[in-house]
């Protein structure tokens, strides 16, 4: 599948979705086991009941990207004062590099809250990739935290009116438009 091809679609996932959530989750965070040799992250073992509780929260949104019906990534987004962190990005396995990761990244912007000032994102210090997709977008690294035999990686992104109407640019070119608040 080519994704330049394709209609991608992103959108809040709701509660109906959370199986298929869960799917692309642990499909998607296998590899991330593998590189740290831990099959217990979060990511995978978090129940379906766990996920639905945490998609019914007032303060966090699950964006999902969908080809037709078939969900392909998603990320979560935890709401705090003026900040945001993004967390769980995930895109299935047979589409990983085309760029699904970066949209759905990006469409974060318009979900978020107007007095938002900034954006904390997470991942393993080892996960090359990942650092490199922040970084090109970004976020700077601030702190690293262990977590157990694993330790993770901050990052933060500064928000302005630059990126907020880059964002809205960006949506309009793709034919997109934005959520309403």
């Amino acid at each position: 599948m080519n994704m330049a091809e394709t209609e991608l679609r992103i959108d809040v996932v709701e509660d109906a979705d959370a199986g298929e959530l869960l799917t692309v989750r642990r499909a998607a965070f296998v590899t991330e086991a593998q590189l740290y040799d831990d099959p217990h992250i979060p990511a995978l073992t978090q129940t379906l009941d766990e996920l639905r509780e945490d998609l019914a929260r007032s303060d966090v949104v699950t964006l999902g990207a969908w080809v037709g019906t078939r969900m392909i990534g998603s990320v979560r987004v935890g709401l705090e004062e003026d900040r945001a962190l993004l967390g769980r990005l995930a895109v299935v396995p047979d589409l990983q590099g085309q760029g699904i990761g970066t949209r759905l990244l990006m469409s974060v912007l318009t979900y978020l809250p107007e007095d938002t000032k900034e954006v904390w994102v997470f991942t393993g210090q080892d996960s090359k990739q990942n650092l490199s997709l922040y970084a090109k977008h970004g976020f700077e690294h601030q702190y690293d935290q262990n977590a157990g035999d694993l330790t993770y990686a901050y990052l933060r992104k500064i928000l302005g009116e630059a990126e907020v109407d880059e964002q809205i640019d960006e949506d309009a070119a793709d034919g997109e438009g934005t959520e309403p608040s």
